[in-house]
């Protein structure tokens, strides 16, 4: 069961959504917005491209090979569930952007912690993913350190634009 959780975590999808919520930040951190108008974006956006996946996921999944019997509804149930990663990357980041945007932390502290955690929870993916395949220690640690790699290159971009 808990195999079956991971690897509905684990996906493109996941690492998608972290990468889309850090470049926003570096987008909304260049013009100058604040915790909470990066929020309102971030949150915004991210239920946008989930939807478009989803219905993607549905159309692209409905019996379009001869043969398959793939309901409409099928395909619907199994497009949230292979997205449901591209949400809950987000949760993170956007808990620190919502601290920042009430006011509970700096702007540019919620801005740059919201990116750092982007690095960790990629970081965390990669190691996962490679731990779910059985992956040896050294293969489990080149896997989070390639996926957390997204995260340092938004990092870089975030330091340059500033």
């Amino acid at each position: 069961m808990l195999v079956r959780v991971r690897s509905g975590l684990i996906t493109e999808e996941s690492v998608y959504g972290i990468v889309l919520v850090s470049g926003m930040i570096v987008v909304a951190g260049g013009y100058g917005a604040t915790s909470w108008e990066t929020f309102l974006g971030v949150i915004g956006t991210v239920i946008v491209f989930w939807a478009a996946h989803v219905y993607a996921g549905t159309v692209a999944g409905h019996g379009v090979l001869e043969g398959d019997e793939t309901t409409l509804g099928g395909a619907f149930h199994r497009a949230v569930g292979r997205s449901l990663g591209f949400l809950l990357a987000a949760l993170l980041p956007c808990f620190v952007l919502l601290l920042g945007a009430l006011k509970a932390i700096d702007d540019s502290v919620a801005m740059w912690t919201a990116l750092w955690l982007g690095v960790v929870v990629l970081g965390v993916l990669g190691f996962s993913a490679f731990t779910v395949r059985g992956s040896s220690w050294p293969v489990r640690i080149a896997g989070a350190l390639g996926t957390a790699a997204f995260g340092f290159a938004m990092i870089a971009l975030k330091a340059i634009i500033h």
